[in-house]
């Protein structure tokens, strides 16, 4: 048997839906969230490289190349910033942080 796009677009698909039905249905633990966001990422990184790769152009992966980049700089800020919220409220609940309301 053989992988076809289909396949990689329909687990693509998945990985994306999990992602947004994480974001809904966790609203609170703001780890979660952030890992929900970067499997989002993922799917859709999966379909550029997919497509790169059936459409025999590298455009697709070199771009892949660059939101990877900015997923990982946005991970590592985002759990910074989640660091210095736990060390000043002791939680990390999204409901009670409204400390960065200006």
């Amino acid at each position: 048997m053989t992988l076809t796009l289909g396949h990689f677009l329909a687990l693509g698909a998945m990985l994306f839906a999990m992602s947004v039905v994480g974001i809904f249905l966790n609203r609170k633990n703001l780890i979660v969230l952030l890992m929900a966001i970067e499997l989002m990422l993922l799917a859709v990184n999966m379909n550029f490289v997919a497509f790169s790769h059936y459409l025999g152009d590298m455009h697709g992966q070199v771009f892949v190349f660059f939101i990877l980049t900015v997923a990982a700089a946005e991970s590592a800020i985002g759990l910074a910033i989640l660091v210095l919220l736990f060390r000043n409220n002791r939680n990390i609940n999204a409901e009670e942080l409204d400390t960065l309301k200006g």
